[in-house]
């Protein structure tokens, strides 16, 4: 396999995102910040998937952050003016800008889905939908080394 073959793949969006964040100033930095109900359409070829789901309480949504910088490593974070890299943040700008939210199901009406806890730009291409699982999905002692010292405070 060549090397291009190997670095290009293609994701096929499976719907859209439909919420009341319209431009990048002023959606929260994590949407379980806020309270504010949003619509996950899926395409009509794609809504036999939604079977049984709900019966989950809470989903994790996958999307694509389309008004990303994809060429962005280091960045700072609302909690202070510290550089960091990228992968050790949750900063939408990224070389592959994939959003991942953990929201509250709220109910379904066809191949609309409402839920809570959306951080996505309205209109934001939906890539996957996954059932969240506590047993298997919630790690308590889970810590970010420098998010938890600037927790901390100083010495």
């Amino acid at each position: 396999m060549s090397k291009t073959e190997k670095d290009t793949f293609f994701l096929k969006p499976i719907g859209v995102i439909h919420s009341p964040y319209k431009e990048k100033k002023g959606t929260p930095y994590q949407g379980r910040h806020e309270n504010k109900e949003c619509t996950v359409e899926v395409f009509e070829e794609y809504e036999s998937g939604l079977l049984d789901i709900d019966t989950c309480t809470h989903l994790y949504v996958l999307y694509w952050q389309d008004r990303s910088d994809r060429g962005i490593l280091q960045t700072k974070t609302p909690w202070g003016p510290e550089i960091h890299g990228v992968f050790s943040t949750r900063s939408p700008n990224r070389p592959n800008p994939i959003g991942l939210c953990v929201v509250d199901f709220l109910g379904r009406e066809g191949r609309f889905v409402k839920v809570n806890g959306l951080d996505a730009l309205d209109g934001s291409p939906l890539i996957d939908i996954k059932p969240y699982f506590a047993s298997i999905d919630s790690f308590p002692d889970a810590r970010i080394g420098w998010r938890h010292e600037q927790e901390r405070g100083p010495r």
